[in-house]
């Protein structure tokens, strides 16, 4: 059926402006075109269809570029294209009535040259904003869609992202933590509860909107001093936080994904640096971790190093960056973020 309109519509909408230029031009001089010689009436009908044939795709790419160019409907914008699309109307209806007059031998008067152009431009102004209106709304329409789609991926990489920071592996080694506590230091045993339940909490409550970055790093030193308790003893831990950070607004659950890295891989000669600095009003997150030399090829794209970049591309597109390098059994991770307002 598309393909019917695809041919059908123009001769249509030829009929239909030659009909109406008809109908003025007669009524105004009390002529009855179909008196008229078939020849003439022929020439007439078979020019105006070819005009539309012509015209019609020409507007549709006058339509295709403005779409791509224009993404809001400020008056400057609106007036330039309203000015291209009449002067492109002006320059192909006026050579077609004079190459129609010209086969029919009948000089153009000022009423011939008027109606043609104010009917034929009307027409084809209504064909160009319906045309552009569907442009727009089809436009709209796919950018719903695609937020929609990105909502749903973001919401189903963040569940994916909970079940991989933490997994059985990280609740049993934790619990295990506390158990042995429990013989020794029941005070420990209980700071390590509340640093654990903290973590839980924060980690599935508090992961929909921007938060103070001070309420992530505080996040992040409970996380990293539950951490400490289950690491060998050879561990050397170096943690700085600028003290310029304070209410700037980022989005929570980004920063753990390379501390967590760091503290699994950590070997070698068991050092970790974890550095947040502020820096032309961005974050500025390094981890540098000391590795094992034989450190497993997965250590530098772990699921948790996927889910951060893909959160990233979610939360930050083309904002954030994030890079990652080992060298001298050194592994690096440099993560950026701009504040949010």
């Amino acid at each position: 059926m598309k393909g019917f309109w695809k041919y059908a519509f123009p001769p249509l909408y030829g009929l239909l402006i030659y009909f109406s230029i008809r109908v003025v031009t007669d009524t105004t001089d009390g002529t009855r075109f179909w008196l008229r010689p078939w020849l003439m009436n022929t020439i007439e009908i078979v020019l105006v269809v070819s005009y539309t044939f012509f015209t019609l795709p020409l507007f549709n790419r006058l339509v295709n570029r403005f779409s791509q160019r224009t993404r809001t409907f400020e008056l400057k914008e609106v007036m330039q294209e309203f000015v291209i699309v009449i002067l492109v109307i002006l320059a192909t209806v006026n050579p077609l009535l004079y190459l129609v007059h010209y086969l029919i031998h009948d000089p153009v008067s000022w009423s011939d040259f008027s109606i043609a152009n104010v009917v034929a431009g009307l027409y084809t102004l209504l064909y160009y904003a319906i045309a552009r209106g569907n442009k727009f709304v089809q436009a709209y329409i796919d950018q719903q869609l695609q937020l929609e789609r990105i909502t749903n991926d973001q919401l189903q990489t963040e569940l994916k992202f909970l079940k991989a920071q933490y997994h059985p592996h990280f609740l049993f080694n934790a619990l295990n933590t506390i158990y042995f506590q429990m013989d020794e230091n029941i005070g420990e045993a209980k700071k390590s509860i509340e640093q654990f339940s903290g973590l839980l909490r924060y980690q599935l409550y508090d992961q929909q909107q921007m938060v103070e970055i001070n309420k992530e790093l505080n996040y992040l030193q409970q996380f990293i001093e539950l951490q400490q308790k289950r690491s060998s003893e050879k561990l050397r831990l170096t943690v700085h936080f600028d003290d310029s950070l304070k209410q700037q607004l980022i989005y929570p659950l980004l920063l753990l994904p390379l501390v967590e890295n760091a503290f699994k891989y950590a070997g070698g000669n068991w050092t970790i640096s974890i550095h947040a600095g502020l820096q032309n009003n961005q974050l500025h997150f390094a981890v540098e971790n000391a590795v094992p030399a034989h450190i497993p090829e997965h250590a530098a794209s772990g699921i948790g190093l996927e889910n951060l970049r893909r959160r990233l591309q979610l939360l930050y597109p083309g904002q954030a960056s994030i890079e990652t390098t080992k060298e001298n059994q050194q592994f690096k991770a440099l993560l950026i973020l701009p504040f949010g307002n």
